[in-house]
């Protein structure tokens, strides 16, 4: 029970640091803070897999290069992902069809290359780590993942105008 406490309070730091990362519809955070947050939230997701990833330290030496470039990819993608929400928040008050379309064809881009980059990784993952701790890693980012789009998706309001 003390590692899932552990991960559960970590997954909720993360989770206000992104509602911090994706501001209100009309509301703008200056670019340090927003550099701030990004740092704060990658040093304590490395945390939160270190603390639960439990590597011997042959493991360690192998795993953490494949995992910092395997993040430095995830976060090319996640900076598309707030690219399109900024994009959201521009267009919300006058959406038209033509912006929605655009709009939705990149979500279901940007959507379609987190299963790619995933599997990309995989057999990358699987020569430095054991499989039941690739399992484990795959788990810690997927419930990452579910907490950081949960976030975003309560913090972004319904289309205006549809009908």
């Amino acid at each position: 029970m003390k590692g899932k406490s552990k991960v559960t309070m970590v997954l909720a730091i993360f989770g206000l640091m992104m509602a911090m990362v994706v501001p209100g519809i009309g509301q703008e955070k200056p670019a340090d803070n927003m550099q701030i947050v990004l740092e704060k939230v990658r040093a304590d997701k490395k945390l939160l897999v270190s603390e639960n990833m439990q590597l011997t330290e042959a493991e360690a030496k192998a795993f953490w290069p494949v995992y910092d470039q395997y993040q430095d990819e995830l976060f090319l993608l996640r900076t598309r992902t707030a690219k399109l929400i900024k994009d959201y928040v521009d267009a919300y008050e006058k959406m038209t069809d033509d912006t929605a379309r655009k709009l939705l064809d990149e979500f279901m881009s940007v959507e379609a290359m987190g299963p790619k980059l995933r599997q990309a990784y995989l057999p990358k993952f699987r020569k430095v780590l054991p499989e039941t701790k690739v399992v484990r890693y795959y788990q810690i980012e997927n419930k990452i993942q579910a907490a950081l789009f949960y976030e975003i998706a309560s913090n972004i309001p319904l289309i205006k105008g549809a009908q």
